[in-house]
């Protein structure tokens, strides 16, 4: 005797609706591991502990701009000795690197303290490079604080000393989006970290400092 169609629909619901709650179990457990893991972070560059670099993520011109500028203020501080500024590049017209070392330049960073990534598409991308391309194995991450914890997330599964450098010197318009979009990108990054992704671009290593240094 065959099933009724109503109640096939119905258990296929109700398995429906188990799924999604599963998922989103599951994704609200793993944002909640990284927001816990997600520490220290620091508010005020006097506090700080020292490092050799600071990694400063590229983002939308309101956003960076405070990011850079807290670079600046750590390096101005003697918390570290050079700014990696990373970003992307690799669309036409769209050159967030430039524009960051610009800034700090124009900020009193000297040119030669300043190195600069394009081929940072992601936060995993930009942590994978500062490590196998230039060398970084102890940082200060400069970023806001909705982005920090995966940032430190990330950093320390890739086996960096880490510690993070809250940004933020105002609320921003699109605070709303940026909370949204971390949720998603959260467990984008727990799935880099447990298949080992590789970054989109590699190259020759380009060491900040000499070996030993």
């Amino acid at each position: 005797m065959k099933r009724p169609p109503a109640k096939g629909f119905r258990r296929a619901l109700r398995l429906l609706g188990g799924a999604l709650l599963a998922f989103a179990l599951g994704a609200g457990l793993i944002f909640a591991r990284v927001q816990h893991d997600g520490a220290p972070i620091y508010t005020n560059v006097s506090s700080v502990p020292a490092m050799p670099v600071a990694v400063v993520f590229g983002a939308a011109r309101e956003v960076v701009q405070d990011r850079v500028q807290t670079g600046v203020d750590l390096y101005k501080a003697g918390k570290v000795r050079k700014l990696l500024l990373t970003g992307d590049n690799y669309r036409p017209g769209y050159n967030e690197t430039d524009a960051m070392r610009r800034m700090a330049v124009a900020a009193g960073v000297p040119a030669r303290d300043i190195v600069c990534d394009d081929a940072g598409l992601r936060t995993y991308d930009s942590l994978y490079r500062a490590r196998d391309i230039f060398g970084v194995r102890r940082a200060i991450l400069v970023t806001q604080r909705y982005h920090l914890p995966r940032a430190l997330y990330l950093a320390r599964h890739l086996g960096l000393e880490v510690v993070g450098m809250d940004a933020a010197r105002h609320t921003y318009v699109g605070q709303p989006w940026f909370d949204v979009r971390e949720v998603l990108a959260v467990e984008a990054a727990w799935l880099d970290v447990k298949t080992h992704r590789r970054p989109k671009f590699l190259s020759k290593r380009a060491p900040i400092f000499q070996e030993g240094a």
